[in-house]
């Protein structure tokens, strides 16, 4: 039983592609993420059944898979391997956290939700829907930062480049108020393995309280679906109880619980 390392995204495919297809929900940061990581992965045990999958980026950020807990610490003991950052599923997070002998703490508390059977938002908020534009790039790349901040991210510099490839692509919409003012945003990721991942649903402070955000939720699912996906996901912070409660009334419901982790120091 080992890991496995490629750079090669068609590689990495081929030695994973049945345990990414038999769980795409639970692989869905992974078959997000794979095409820019520095680095993909693979466990397979003695029959060459694949049991994990990892994404690591240059950045130090390594994101698991569907991975078992022994492939998790198995993964933690290899020697050189020291990520600043961990996600994954919250067992295997725990394993290689514990396992890796390093001082850890744990930052985000998240829940994966698939859509089920869409409800529209009741009341239905005011106002309408929009796909965001060339013009908005710049009100999306701030409230993209907003949005960082109050995750608990460490923003980046610049958020332009990341906005303008979901508006150009038609992936972010805006939640306008009668007036026609922007309130809130989302976005989805492309479509991969006939899944999208709901993300940046935002509104800013003064604006939260009327239901905006879920107007902008229902409605980038719908962009998903009209797009070809057959399964609509996203994340919610457990430390926000509205956010879990509004999307589980939109029709979402849980799969299961992720960890972040972040590593503060070196081997004890």
């Amino acid at each position: 039983m080992t890991w496995h390392f490629t750079e090669d995204t068609a590689a990495f495919r081929t030695a994973a592609g049945a345990h990414l297809a038999a769980e795409p929900t639970r692989n869905t940061v992974v078959l997000t993420r794979m095409d820019g990581a520095d680095r993909l992965g693979w466990w397979a045990g003695p029959d060459g059944r694949v049991t994990g999958v990892l994404a690591l980026s240059g950045s130090g950020a390594l994101d698991l898979g569907a991975t078992t807990e022994e492939a998790a610490r198995a993964l933690a003991s290899r020697p050189g391997d020291a990520p600043v950052r961990v996600r994954g599923e919250t067992a295997a997070v725990e394993a290689y956290a514990r396992a890796s002998g390093r001082p850890w703490k744990p930052v985000v508390r998240m829940r994966l939700f698939r859509l089920g059977v869409p409800v529209p938002p009741d009341p239905a908020p005011e106002g309408r829907h929009r796909t965001a534009a060339a013009p908005d790039i710049p009100l999306a790349t701030a409230w993209t930062r907003e949005f960082a901040a109050a995750i608990g991210d460490e923003p980046a510099e610049d958020y332009t480049g990341f906005a303008a490839e979901r508006i150009s692509e038609g992936r972010l919409v805006l939640w306008e108020a009668p007036d026609g003012r922007p309130v809130s945003m989302a976005a989805v990721s492309r479509t991969s393995e006939g899944q999208a991942r709901v993300h940046l649903v935002y509104t800013p402070p003064a604006e939260r309280g009327n239901g905006y955000a879920a107007g902008a939720t229902a409605a980038i699912g719908r962009v998903a679906a009209d797009r070809g996906a057959t399964r609509i996901l996203l994340f919610t912070d457990l430390a926000n109880p509205t956010s879990n409660a509004l999307y589980q009334r939109l029709g979402y419901r849980p799969v299961t619980d992720h960890l972040g982790v972040e590593f503060t120091g070196t081997e004890g």
